[in-house]
């Protein structure tokens, strides 16, 4: 018997929305929530009343789908940090708060059913995944810890390449999915306990008594 999606667990979306755009958004909820295995094409379509020739004139297939949500995911992250960073020279603890937030945010959305059926059904989700926070770390992480280091807040004795490489090889080593699994962590809670012992590794004692 196959399983009938919630209604109750779809996003709101604008009537004037296009139809790929309301499938991405009712797909990545029931991804990322209930991993891609049980939710099947057929299902999203009857969800949203549309008809299969419909959905799969979008997305052919559901690999295509799940490419265009994780895509979706990352760039409103990016806008959200791009929002953030704009001001980190002028604040640079308000700013690494408010993005650590949004951080913990986009990774709370994924929840261990999404990290197992990447684990057994497609590695390649996860390396699509990883390239994109790579470039997100790397750019945004980079960004504040050097305007952090201009403000006498990040230790100027380790190059900030260095620090976001430190991080990057930390993150790559923990949060994959046997790892996690293996940690009983969940991307939250793995990606927080990096964060922390890092940062508290780089930030000065004059950053601290302020934080």
């Amino acid at each position: 018997m196959r399983r009938r999606l919630s209604k109750s667990l779809q996003p709101a979306e604008p009537e004037e929305s296009s139809a790929a755009a309301r499938i991405v958004s009712a797909a990545r909820v029931h991804f990322f929530a209930h991993g891609f295995r049980s939710v099947t094409m057929d299902q999203l379509a009857d969800e949203l009343g549309m008809s299969k020739k419909t959905l799969y004139a979008h997305f052919p297939s559901k690999s295509v789908l799940l490419e265009a949500v994780i895509a979706a995911k990352f760039d409103e992250m990016r806008g959200a940090l791009d929002r953030i960073t704009a001001g980190s020279a002028d604040d640079f603890l308000g700013s690494l708060h408010q993005l650590l937030a949004c951080m913990h945010q986009h990774t709370d959305e994924i929840q261990p059913a999404f990290v197992r059926d990447m684990r057994r059904e497609d590695p390649s989700v996860f390396k699509s995944i990883e390239k994109r926070r790579r470039e997100v770390i790397q750019r945004y992480f980079g960004k504040l810890f050097q305007n952090g280091r201009s403000a006498g807040i990040i230790r100027k004795d380790v190059p900030v390449r260095i620090v976001v490489e430190i991080l990057l090889a930390a993150t790559q080593s923990i949060m994959n999915p046997v790892r996690i699994q293996e940690l009983n962590l969940t991307p939250k809670s793995g990606f927080a306990a990096i964060i922390s012992v890092i940062l508290e590794g780089v930030i000065t004692d004059a950053g601290r008594n302020k934080r």
